[in-house]
C-alpha cells in the first residue's frame, strides 16, 4: 500500500479524473484513527500549529502524567510529514466508525500489505512491524487506545460534532447544486473542472484514475492546512482527507453561561458544572471555580455520568470528566438563546 502524501506548498498537480460511477460512488466517512495520527502531527511540531496550541498546552502534561510510552505510534509519523504509511490509516469501512472498529482492522493487517508498503523515510519503525507483524501491531493498536484515552476521547464529543457538521454542511451543498458543487467547496486549494478534481502536491503530479470505486471524503480537525490523499491506480479505496469547516473556532471556550431553562431542568448547579466543562476538568478543579465542596460536586457529576451527560477520564491519578456530546448539544443550544 502507497503512503499518504500531503497536498499543498510548491510542486505539481493531481488531476483526479471522475467518470459518472465515480461521481455515484462518492461518499463521507469519519475516521477516528486519522484524528489520532493527524493530532500526533500536531504535538510533535506544535509550533507550526497555532490553531491547535490550546488543545497541545492541555494534552501533553496528561500524557506525561499518564507514563505513556508513545514510541510505537510516534514513530511512525513523520514531521515533517513525507508520507504516513498506509498500515496506520486504513480508510474507514463505514461512514462513522468507532475507534476499536478501525483497530481491529489495523491489528488484522496482512503481511502482504506490511511488505509493499513503502517506507523510505520510517526505515526503522516499519523493519519493526514486518519483523513481528503479530506482536507489533497489537502493541501499536494497544498504544493508539492508550493515547486515545488520554488526548482525544475527553475531547471527542466537540470534535465529532465539528465533522458531522462539516459532512452536514457538504450534503446541503450536494443538494443546491449537486456534484460540482459539492466537490468545488471542500477546500480552496481544490477545483473541479469537467470531470476533474485538481490539486496541487508537493509529490505527484499528473492524472489519477478512480475507475469506478468513486472517492472517499474524510473531514479532520487536525488535518489543516493540508490534504492528504491515497490516490494510487491499485488503492482499493481512493480517499481524500481535508480540513474540516469551523476548526478556526474548535476551541474557542464557550461563553460559561448557565441559562435559566437549562437551570431549571437540571438544577443551577449541575447547568453550571457542565457550563464549566469547555474543557476537560478534575472534581478539585470544579470545585475551585465554582466555590462548591468537592464532595458536592463529585455528588452532582455521579448523577450526571449516570444520566450520559459527562464522561470520566482518568489520566495516572487525576480523573478528569468531559461533556458528552448530548450534554453538549444542550450547552450549545441554551448559550445560544441566552
Amino acid at each position: 500500500m502507497t503512503t499518504r502524501h500531503p497536498v499543498g506548498g510548491g510542486g505539481g498537480t493531481l488531476e483526479i479524473e471522475f467518470t459518472l460511477e465515480d461521481v455515484a460512488r462518492t461518499r463521507f466517512a469519519v475516521s477516528p484513527l486519522w484524528e489520532v495520527v493527524a493530532s500526533v502531527r500536531v504535538l510533535k511540531a506544535a509550533d507550526s500549529h497555532d490553531l491547535h496550541r490550546s488543545w497541545v498546552e492541555q494534552v501533553r502534561p496528561m500524557l506525561a502524567a499518564a507514563k505513556l510510552d508513545p514510541a510505537p505510534l510516534f514513530d511512525l509519523v513523520s514531521v515533517p510529514t513525507v508520507g504516513i504509511p498506509g498500515v496506520l490509516v486504513p480508510p474507514p469501512t463505514t461512514p462513522q466508525p468507532s475507534l476499536e472498529v478501525e483497530l481491529t482492522t489495523l491489528r488484522a493487517t496482512p503481511l502482504a500489505q506490511l511488505s509493499t508498503t513503502k517506507s523510505a523515510h520510517l526505515p526503522e519503525a516499519m523493519a519493526a512491524l514486518r519483523a513481528d507483524p503479530e506482536r507489533e501491531l497489537a502493541r501499536l493498536a494497544d498504544t493508539i487506545a492508550a493515547y486515545w484515552e488520554v488526548a482525544l476521547a475527553p475531547y471527542w464529543p466537540r470534535l465529532s460534532a465539528l465533522l458531522q457538521g462539516d459532512i452536514a454542511h457538504r450534503a446541503h451543498r450536494f443538494a443546491e447544486g449537486g456534484a460540482h458543487a459539492l466537490l468545488d467547496s471542500l477546500d480552496p486549494q481544490l477545483t473541479w473542472d469537467t470531470g476533474t478534481l485538481q490539486l496541487p502536491n508537493r509529490f505527484t503530479s499528473g492524472p489519477r484514475r478512480l475507475g469506478g470505486r468513486g472517492l472517499l471524503l474524510v473531514p479532520s480537525a487536525f488535518t489543516w492546512p493540508r490534504i492528504f490523499s491515497t490516490l494510487a491506480d491499485d488503492e482499493a479505496v481512493p480517499t481524500l482527507r481535508y480540513p474540516a469547516r469551523g476548526i478556526g473556532t474548535l476551541w474557542d471556550p464557550p461563553r460559561a453561561s448557565c441559562s435559566d431553562a437549562l437551570a431549571g431542568v437540571l438544577g443551577r448547579t449541575r447547568a453550571r458544572l457542565l457550563a464549566e466543562l469547555t474543557t476537560p476538568a478534575s472534581t478539585t478543579d470544579l470545585a475551585r471555580r465554582l466555590d462548591i465542596t468537592a464532595g458536592g460536586v463529585s455528588q452532582h457529576l455521579t448523577a450526571m455520568r449516570a444520566a450520559g451527560l459527562v464522561n470520566a477520564h482518568r489520566t495516572g491519578r487525576v480523573v478528569r470528566y468531559a461533556r458528552t456530546s448530548v450534554s453538549e448539544a444542550l450547552v450549545a443550544a441554551n448559550t445560544t438563546s441566552t
